[in-house]
């Protein structure tokens, strides 16, 4: 038997209800990739921490990757009980899933805000039913943050000054430091916490190099579809591009269908340069080719720090405000390795 942290005299009866909210909500998650709920069947062990868990979507690869973080450490071998929800891409899912979970009186919440703003009135919920809440991913816009207890993810401010910085370096080796270098900036989802940190810490570097003009920067919401249809409209717009900065590796896919549609070339060698983040495998093997010239990392394993936070608290030991995960920039100086290990 576990050791008990503060959490655990809200278990007793409650597993039977919650193992009837994973199967409600399994009647509208769908298949997409792993992002499958737990086990529905009610577990005969009631010291099983129960785990409410809310993610964006399933918009990306990277997505996917992250959801199979977290369904891979919180199972039943490893002592948990895993309610997951797919949100869709809409608050109100997201907002409802934790009224549901704060309901069921789970262990501890985990989830991936989809805007920063907005969780005033449920964060507060959570925190009066002594509900600890881990963030992931995407940060929260709060007065009070005391209404979470930590959060995990990348520093997204830093990847946008990566994608800057490999930039420069690209340039520099073909001796056009001092050319104007328009450039185009595929943005995701309006009000995510990776758009706001990746478009802030580009524009910053950007902005001290008075050769680089950027053209424009859209909402292309993270997806390849969208990424496709406004690269297209940019290059209609803009004949003469000569980078894109695209936000994410799905939106990279579709641009680069519309850089081919139009006629040209992607990479350092061709006519159009391409700075991707995320980093998936079908990206980096983008970047090995040429096609990306570099792909800033987004590590999408995030579920072993949220556990390891679980247990920190289960044991009653501090936990840190924040835990950024380590990341890296893939070119083709430093892909073949990225390759062999990479799974997602």
């Amino acid at each position: 038997m576990r050791v008990p942290g503060k959490n655990a005299g809200m278990k007793a009866g409650r597993i039977v209800i919650a193992a009837l909210l994973v199967l409600l909500l399994a009647g509208c998650a769908g298949t997409h990739g792993v992002e499958q709920p737990e086990d529905t069947r009610t577990p005969v062990d009631d010291n099983l921490i129960v785990v409410g868990v809310s993610q964006v979507g399933s918009e990306s690869v990277w997505r996917t990757a992250n959801t199979a973080s977290i369904q891979n450490v919180f199972t039943k071998e490893n002592g948990y009980f895993l309610i997951f929800n797919n949100a869709r891409q809409k608050q109100e899912n997201q907002i409802k899933a934790l009224r549901s979970f704060i309901s069921q009186r789970v262990d501890y919440i985990v989830f991936s805000p989809i805007t920063e703003d907005g969780w005033d009135t449920v964060l507060q919920e959570a925190k009066d039913a002594q509900i600890p809440v881990i963030l992931i991913d995407r940060k929260v816009d709060v007065p009070d943050d005391s209404l979470y207890t930590t959060w995990i993810g990348s520093d997204f401010y830093k990847e946008g000054r990566m994608a800057a910085t490999a930039l420069d370096e690209c340039l520099k080796r073909q001796n056009r430091g001092e050319d104007r270098i328009n450039i185009v900036v595929l943005q995701g989802t309006r009000g995510a916490t990776a758009t706001i940190g990746r478009t802030s810490g580009f524009n910053e570097i950007a902005g001290e190099h008075r050769n680089w003009v950027i053209l424009d920067q859209v909402d292309a919401e993270f997806t390849t579809a969208k990424g496709q249809e406004q690269m297209e409209r940019l290059l209609r717009l803009h004949p003469d591009i000569d980078v894109v900065i695209s936000q994410n590796d799905d939106m990279t896919f579709g641009a680069l269908e519309a850089i081919r549609g139009a006629g040209l070339t992607p990479g350092e060698e061709g006519d159009v340069i391409v700075i991707s983040f995320d980093a998936v495998k079908a990206a980096l093997e983008l970047v090995e080719s040429g096609d990306i010239t570099a792909d800033v990392e987004c590590n999408p394993n995030q579920g072993e720090y949220a556990e390891t936070v679980i247990q920190k608290m289960e044991n009653n030991e501090a936990v840190a405000k924040m835990y950024v995960v380590p990341e890296t920039v893939f070119t083709r100086e430093n892909v073949t390795k990225a390759l062999e290990e990479r799974t997602y």
